[in-house]
């Protein structure tokens, strides 16, 4: 069964969020058609969704498995008011609220830094921001979300850090119920983050569902492995990461990833 439009849409009324959703079968990736959609005129608030995906795209050039009616796979297309270098932000602003959705169903949703939503060890969405501009040279960011919703197998190469809700909850969840409120987290976080322009007034939630926070982290650095200890976030949204000589390092994540030492998260 697709999407239902016209619940979610009620849904959204309700909460007073203002987006504006185009619901399609089938297409390439939900991030290339809102880039599409982005150059052609399309405004700030546009949410693509997709029941299935031929080239769903994860961060780092990974490959989105993105099975027919199980899941959810969209893109929100947003004209932000502050300086570019500030939306690579949105990523986590984004987690957190994915995060939130989830955890309203009892379900024990954390963030693996920057922006993986896990549950017991396992992967349950990413995402994806991109940045692009108008021939106009007005500039317009990206945020493609892919949760696993209704999913109960995966390839065998991801089959050991891919979880669901449905797997988490031993139930079916109601994946236009669950977009609806993830959409409207989504309208609260980007709206505290925008008064900011930072994570500052977010950092406080991000945190306390933070699952690195306290645990040894092996940080992959182009210039070198490390390990240390992270110990949480910084306004920018950096990982604060002590090593073992007590210096504490800032990671970015655009330059970085990690790991735990003991596995995915």
């Amino acid at each position: 069964m697709m999407l239902d439009r016209e619940q979610i849409e009620t849904a959204l009324r309700q909460k007073n969020c203002a987006y504006k959703l185009c619901c399609l079968e089938q297409t390439d990736s939900t991030n290339a058609d809102a880039r599409r959609a982005a150059v052609q005129g399309a405004e700030h608030g546009l949410v693509i969704t997709a029941e299935t995906q031929s080239a769903g795209r994860g961060r780092r050039g990974r490959s989105w498995v993105s099975p027919a009616g199980e899941n959810l796979y969209f893109s929100l297309l947003l004209f932000p008011e502050f300086a570019q270098e500030k939306a690579q932000m949105l990523t986590l602003t984004a987690a957190l609220a994915v995060a939130q959705a989830i955890r309203e169903y009892g379900i024990d949703a954390r963030i693996k830094w920057p922006n993986d939503v896990v549950a017991d060890g396992r992967k349950l969405c990413g995402i994806l921001t991109e940045l692009g501009w108008r021939p106009d040279g007005r500039y317009f960011v990206i945020v493609g979300i892919g949760i696993n919703v209704n999913q109960q197998q995966f390839p065998e190469e991801i089959s050991q850090t891919a979880g669901s809700l449905c797997l988490q909850s031993q139930k079916n969840m109601d994946r236009s119920k669950l977009l609806a409120a993830v959409l409207s987290a989504f309208s609260s976080c980007y709206g505290r983050f925008c008064a900011q322009q930072d994570m500052s007034g977010l950092m406080e939630e991000y945190e306390a569902i933070l699952v690195n926070r306290g645990r040894q982290v092996r940080v992959l650095d182009p210039k070198g492995e490390w390990t240390g200890t992270a110990q949480g976030i910084n306004s920018r949204g950096e990982l604060l990461v002590c090593r073992e000589d007590l210096t504490v390092e800032a990671v970015y994540a655009g330059e970085v990833s990690v790991r735990g030492i003991y596995g995915y998260v």
